[in-house]
């Protein structure tokens, strides 16, 4: 029943969203649209997170999960750092935050960042980065 309800909620957001961010990722429960305020480096955003029911978390810092993008003091770092504010500055897009299995620490990793990854037109930036070049798959 519950995942009957999640998923009939982003149907109907996806509808009622279209054309502005895609179509909504499957990702279970933990779905948010967001606006991409800023690029931090070539794994790390700040955004503002649509909570719904006109709840909103501000400026909130994302780590993009699964990836490990080259340090910004660097020529890669900061090519990676440009394809991604190419990519997502600026605009509306949905995230989908990885839930922790064991501890908050886990949901929002060792700096106090939430961990998510971010879709354009349904596809994953994160894996993009990857295919791309720009990072590396990260694992823990």
């Amino acid at each position: 029943m519950r995942r009957t309800i999640a998923a009939l909620f982003i149907s109907l957001l996806a509808s009622s969203t279209s054309g502005q961010d895609g179509p909504a990722p499957d990702c279970g429960l933990y779905i948010y649209r967001a606006e991409i305020v800023r690029v931090i480096d070539g794994d790390t955003v700040v955004a503002d997170i649509d909570l719904g029911f006109d709840v909103w978390l501000r400026r909130e810092r994302l780590r993009l999960f699964g990836i490990d993008a080259p340090e910004r003091s660097t020529d890669a770092g900061r090519a990676a750092e440009e394809a991604l504010r190419d990519k997502v500055e600026g605009l509306t897009l949905y995230i989908c935050t990885v839930k922790a299995k064991r501890s908050d620490r886990e949901a929002t990793g060792s700096f106090g960042r939430y961990l998510a990854v971010i879709y354009r037109d349904g596809l994953s930036i994160n894996d993009w980065l990857v295919a791309s070049g720009y990072a590396e798959p990260f694992e823990r």
